[in-house]
């Protein structure tokens, strides 16, 4: 079980009223950034912020002087509180806090507070109204101002069209940290996420849109911090886990979203089309918008462990995940196949075809090399133009061997089992 101990600000004689914010701040060894983030968290709400708050300090198991500094600013500022959990994670962190909160509407920020926060009120006040279930800090809408370098731009946009093609997500930006909830609408959801580390934001998105939630989103200002803690390689990592894991979960109908709907008075969000069979061209959009998502992915993984396994290692691992998530991805959404019948057959069928493009891109690389032209940027020019071959090879496959057209099997006798 996770320890969770907590120690408030100063208490007048009779209790305070709830707040109507309760504004987590989830932190592992930031003994350095801490007291500062929460002192202009902390003006920001007392002097710009019309209703009752609450900064909640959540400390992940820290080394170091985070969780002192943590209680002296308890002790010292109203509405400030901190908590300590004995075991890491940011996702088990905000549940913890989440669950045991007295507060209508339930956020939080990344302690070293990249996003501007004059985008606070704007996030919450959809939630305060009832207006919104949901909120989150998009630096990919319209309208939002972000300063990063091009390979933390290229992750998030990949990211999140990876999201798209394999989980059919609607919203823009899965990981900014900055995010709110209602807590009734929260106390529905947080029994159903139940990933503790990174993954946590995505899974309560995708759960809350598939329970038909209103999602709002607002542009915001985003600085990248230089001093990020985050290790990108092991978070990717993680990332495509959850993704298969939810994808998994959602396919085989083991999430209640259904219940949750109904529950929470939600209309489905979109009309359920009970296997009427897709046309090629919306076949082909869809194939090409998972298509674009999944040579994103793999381009992301294929760069991020070139450097650890080598080229062709790294080109093998990259393929073997994007296939098996573009498989899913292409089942259900740009060939309609719905419910759990054949999907093993489906995936091995998609690994064979995942075969063939193993063989084109590792005999570009084999013949690049044997060139003496293998630079970085050269071997990502030849593998996007022979994944584009393979893609083409991959959807007419699909079409008319392992996602046939439901037209072409009329007058065919029923598969014996």
């Amino acid at each position: 079980m996770t320890a969770l101990t907590a120690l408030d600000g100063p208490r007048a004689a009779a209790a305070p009223p709830a707040p109507v914010l309760d504004l987590v701040v989830p932190v592992y060894n930031e003994q350095v950034d801490l007291e500062p983030s929460v002192r202009r968290l902390h003006d920001h709400l007392s002097t710009q912020f019309p209703y009752p708050f609450r900064i909640t300090v959540a400390d992940n198991a820290s080394t170091d002087a985070t969780l002192a500094i943590a209680r002296r600013l308890a002790a010292e500022l109203p509405h400030v509180q901190a908590v300590h959990l004995a075991e890491k994670g940011r996702g088990r962190a905000l549940r913890q806090v989440w669950s045991a909160s007295d507060a209508d509407v339930l956020a939080y920020v990344d302690v070293d507070l990249s996003t501007d926060l004059a985008a606070l009120l704007p996030l919450v006040a959809p939630l305060i109204t009832g207006h919104s279930d949901v909120a989150l800090g998009s630096r990919l809408a319209r309208g939002s101002r972000v300063v990063r370098g091009a390979k933390r731009e290229l992750i998030s946009r990949s990211y999140n069209l990876l999201l798209r093609g394999t989980l059919a997500a609607r919203f823009s930006d899965a990981q900014c940290g900055f995010k709110a909830v209602r807590a009734d609408v929260a106390a529905g959801l947080l029994p159903m996420v139940r990933d503790p580390g990174w993954f946590f934001d995505t899974e309560l998105l995708v759960l809350a849109q598939r329970a038909g939630l209103r999602i709002h989103e607002v542009p915001v200002d985003w600085v990248d911090d230089p001093d990020s803690r985050v290790d990108i390689v092991a978070t990717a990592l993680a990332d495509l886990r959850g993704i298969a894991r939810l994808a998994h979960e959602l396919g085989r109908g083991r999430l209640p979203v259904a219940e949750l709907r109904a529950q929470l008075g939600r209309a489905p969000l979109e009309p359920v089309t009970h296997g009427v069979p897709v046309g090629l061209t919306r076949q082909l959009v869809r194939f090409a918008a998972v298509g674009v998502a999944s040579t994103l992915a793999y381009l992301l993984l294929f760069l991020t462990l070139r450097t650890g396994i080598g080229s062709q290692g790294a080109n093998l691992v990259a393929l073997l995940v994007t296939a098996v998530a573009n498989t899913a991805a292409n089942r259900r959404f740009t060939f309609g196949v719905r419910g759990t019948q054949d999907r093993g057959v489906h995936q091995v069928q998609g690994l064979l075809v995942f075969g063939l493009g193993l063989a084109l891109t590792s005999g570009s690389l084999a013949a690049l090399h044997a060139s003496g032209r293998d630079s970085g940027a050269i071997e990502v020019v030849v593998l996007v133009g022979a994944n584009l071959a393979a893609t083409v090879l991959r959807f007419l496959l699909l079409r008319v061997w392992v996602f046939r057209s439901p037209r072409a099997a009329v007058g065919r006798p029923p598969r014996q089992r």
